[in-house]
C-alpha cells in the first residue's frame, strides 16, 4: 500500500499539522492501494502564503526562464510516463491500453504548448499615447476533479505558469497521485519554492477555504454545477476573478443525409470514452425519425464492440466507475430511464459478464427519450446513452438547446458546410463537426450552468493575465 504523509509547500515536503487521512480504493479491484494524509486549514493557509511570497519573483521571472522550466517538466513528465500512466490505471481504473493517450499525452503536450505562450506576457500594444501591458493575476488556487487528473492540472497549471502565476493546488480525494508525482517533477528541475504548492483534502471541507482566501487572487474549479455554485459563493466576499469548468449534457445533432453508421459510430464512442466520465460527453444523440431504426440498429452494434474489464488487460477497452458513489449513482439513472418508459436497448443495471467486483457499469443506451425525463436533462457522469428523435432540422436544434447546460455539442451532416450551420445556431461552447476531436488549439468552456472563463488554446492565457492601460502624454 502506497503511503502519502507528506503535502508539498514552499518547495518542501511536510508532514500536515493534523493527523488526519483517507484510504483510497482501487475502483477496479475493490482494494485499498493508499493512505493519504490530509492537510488542514493552517496547511493550506502555509501553502497559499507561500505562494504569495512567491509572487514577485517568480512574475519577474524571464518568459525564456519560465519557459525553459516547462520545457524541462515536459521532458520529465516523459520520462515518467509509465508512472503517469500507472497511477491512472491504478487511481481511476483507466485502462492501461488507452490510459497514455487519453489522460497523458494531452498534458506533456500542453505544457510545451504554454511554455511557447509565455513570450506573450511580454507583448506592448501600442495605440496612439495608450500602452497596453500584461501582468499575472496571481495567486491562482486550483481545485480539479478525478476523471481527468492529470490533463485538468496541467490545463490550468501550464498557462498559469507561462503567465508568471504561482499557485496551490488540491486534486480529487479519489485520485491524488498523478499530482503528487507532477509535484516531484516540479521541484526536481528547479521550479521555485512557493510556486507550485500542493496539498490533499477533502473539497467541501478545505475548497471554501481556498475560495475565500482574501491572498488568492484567482480560484479554478473543476466539478459538477452545485459544487460550482458554492465555490462561487465562497469567493463573492473577496471579488476574486473565478473560473468553472461544470456541468454538461451535451447534443449531438445527426442529419437525415448524414453517413449513419460513422456519425453513430462516432457518438457511441464519445460517450463510452473513459467510462462515460467526461463532462463533455455527446449523451443526447438527436436524430431524424425517418432514420431511428437504423441509429439503433448501428448503436447496438458499436456498443457490443465496447470490452468492460481489467484495466490491466489490453484489450479492455472500458473500465470501472472511479468509485462505488458515482457507480450507484449511474445506477440509479438508468433505473429512472426504465421507470420512465424508455427504451433500454444495450446495457441495464446487471454487472457486465465475467466481473464480479469493482465499481463496473455496462454501456448503456436507451432509445425513446423525451424531453421531461431525468435522463435527458441531468448529467449522469457514465457510459449512459439518449437516443431522441426529431422531425425537422428546426426541432433538432430547439432540443439540443433547451437545457441548463452549454459545455459542448457536436453535428454530423452530409458535409462540414451543412453541419456549420447547424452548429452557430447551437448555444455551447464547443462544437465538433462530423467526427472531429479535441484539439489543444480550441478554447474549452461552457454556456450557461456549464460555467465561465476558458481552458486550452490561446484563451486560457487570458484567465491568468490583467491588462493594464498606461496612458501616455
Amino acid at each position: 500500500m502506497q503511503l502519502i504523509e507528506q503535502l508539498y509547500i514552499n518547495g518542501q515536503w511536510q508532514t500536515p499539522a493534523k493527523n488526519n487521512s483517507l484510504t483510497l480504493i482501487n475502483p477496479a479491484t475493490e482494494q485499498v492501494f493508499a493512505r493519504v494524509s490530509l492537510a488542514a486549514e493552517g496547511d493550506v493557509e502555509q501553502a497559499i502564503l507561500a505562494a504569495r511570497q512567491a509572487l514577485p519573483s517568480w512574475s519577474a521571472t524571464s518568459a525564456s526562464e519560465r519557459a525553459r522550466l516547462m520545457n524541462a517538466v515536459a521532458d520529465e513528465m516523459q520520462l515518467r510516463f509509465d508512472d503517469l500512466v500507472a497511477a491512472h490505471v491504478t487511481a481511476m481504473g483507466c485502462p492501461i491500453s488507452i490510459a497514455g493517450a487519453y489522460q497523458v499525452d494531452c498534458p506533456i503536450e500542453a505544457m510545451r504548448y504554454y511554455a511557447d505562450l509565455a513570450a506573450s506576457m511580454d507583448e506592448v500594444e501600442e495605440k496612439g499615447r495608450v500602452l497596453i501591458t500584461k501582468e499575472p493575476v496571481g495567486v491562482c488556487a486550483f481545485i480539479n476533479p478525478w476523471n481527468y487528473p492529470l490533463v485538468q492540472l496541467i490545463g490550468k497549471l501550464a498557462p498559469a505558469l507561462a503567465a508568471g502565476c504561482t499557485v496551490v493546488a488540491k486534486p480529487a480525494e479519489q485520485t491524488p497521485t498523478a499530482d503528487l508525482i507532477m509535484a516531484e517533477i516540479l521541484h526536481k528541475v528547479g521550479v521555485p519554492p512557493g510556486v507550485f504548492n500542493l496539498v490533499f483534502g477533502i473539497g467541501r471541507e478545505i475548497g471554501p477555504f481556498m475560495a475565500s482566501h482574501p491572498e488568492v487572487d484567482l480560484i479554478s474549479f473543476t466539478g459538477s454545477t452545485r459544487a460550482g455554485i458554492e465555490v462561487a459563493k465562497a469567493a463573492a466576499g473577496t471579488v476574486k476573478r473565478v473560473c468553472q469548468e461544470l456541468g454538461g449534457k451535451s447534443a449531438y445533432i445527426i442529419t437525415e443525409d448524414a453517413d449513419i453508421d460513422a456519425a453513430v459510430r462516432y457518438g457511441v464512442e464519445d460517450v463510452m470514452a473513459n467510462s462515460g466520465q467526461t463532462c463533455n460527453a455527446l449523451t443526447r444523440m438527436l436524430v431524424p425519425a425517418s432514420q431511428l431504426q437504423a441509429v439503433i440498429d448501428q448503436a447496438v452494434l458499436v456498443a457490443a464492440e465496447q470490452v468492460v474489464g481489467d484495466p490491466l488487460v489490453d484489450n479492455s477497452s472500458m473500465g470501472p466507475m472511479t468509485s462505488r458513489a458515482q457507480q450507484q449513482k449511474v445506477l440509479k439513472y438508468i433505473e429512472q430511464g426504465i421507470a420512465a418508459g424508455a427504451q433500454l436497448i444495450v446495457g441495464g443495471t446487471e454487472m457486465p459478464e465475467g466481473l464480479e467486483s469493482g465499481y463496473y457499469v455496462k454501456p448503456t443506451i436507451f432509445a425513446g427519450v423525451t424531453g421531461d425525463m431525468s435522463i435527458a436533462r441531468e448529467e449522469i457522469f457514465g457510459p449512459v446513452l439518449c437516443i431522441i428523435s426529431y422531425d425537422t432540422i428546426e426541432q433538432a436544434i430547439e432540443i439540443a438547446n433547451d437545457s441548463i447546460y452549454g459545455l459542448s455539442s457536436a453535428v454530423f451532416a452530409k458535409d462540414k458546410t451543412s453541419a456549420l450551420a447547424i452548429a452557430r445556431q447551437i448555444k455551447a461552447g464547443q462544437c465538433y463537426l462530423q467526427g472531429s476531436y479535441f484539439s489543444i488549439d480550441a478554447p474549452f468552456g461552457g454556456y450557461k450552468q456549464s460555467g465561465n472563463g476558458r481552458e486550452w488554446g490561446s484563451e486560457a492565457m487570458a484567465e491568468y493575465i490583467e491588462i493594464k492601460a498606461i496612458i501616455c502624454t
